[in-house]
């Protein structure tokens, strides 16, 4: 694929990716992805023959690496519990940022459509799987490293979604405290 159609395919995925963290898989319907994309109509059939649910589950994919690129990539430096509140610091000032719409980019597709669409499944259930194995790296050496790596998944998750709901940091800040409770 050329320059132009890789910049064109990106500009739809990030569209995408925008429409789905703040209005979830059915506020990110196909024209509003060629509206804020700006990319013409044929492009999205072109780039994305398996339609919208190709386009979100790839989309999904591509938020949950760089996620996971951001997880695997930290310095090993920190403690695994300075690492977490770190990651929970980042995600927080990323919600804050967007007044609050922009929550985690795979929780609100999985929560609308993991169970009528196996195509959608399977994308955040292998972003949920990389995530959990980036955390499980950090905490390499304990015997309770599986079950960490999960519970510590869910209590971000849990937590960008009550501060989304709330509009406040605070439950991120609770559950800081409580994952580094839970891993010094």
């Amino acid at each position: 694929m050329g320059k132009k159609g890789t910049e064109t395919r990106d500009r739809l995925l990030d569209a995408t990716q925008e429409l789905i963290e703040t209005g979830g898989y059915f506020g990110a319907g196909l024209n509003q992805v060629v509206a804020a994309s700006g990319a013409p109509r044929g492009s999205l059939y072109f780039h994305f023959p398996g339609g919208k649910d190709q386009l979100v589950g790839e989309s999904v994919r591509r938020a949950g690496r760089a996620i996971t690129d951001t997880l695997a990539g930290a310095e090993p430096g920190p403690s695994a519990a300075e690492f977490v509140a770190g990651v929970l610091r980042l995600l927080g000032d990323r919600l804050a940022e967007s007044g609050w719409r922009r929550g985690c980019p795979v929780a609100t597709v999985a929560l609308e459509t993991a169970a009528t669409s196996d195509l959608l499944h399977d994308a955040c259930s292998e972003v949920y799987s990389s995530w959990e194995a980036a955390l499980r790296a950090r905490l390499e050496g304990r015997p309770d490293a599986d079950d960490l790596a999960v519970t510590v998944l869910a209590l971000i998750e849990g937590a960008l979604l009550l501060a989304r709901t709330h509009r406040s940091r605070e439950p991120l800040e609770r559950v800081t405290r409580q994952i580094h409770a839970l891993l010094s």
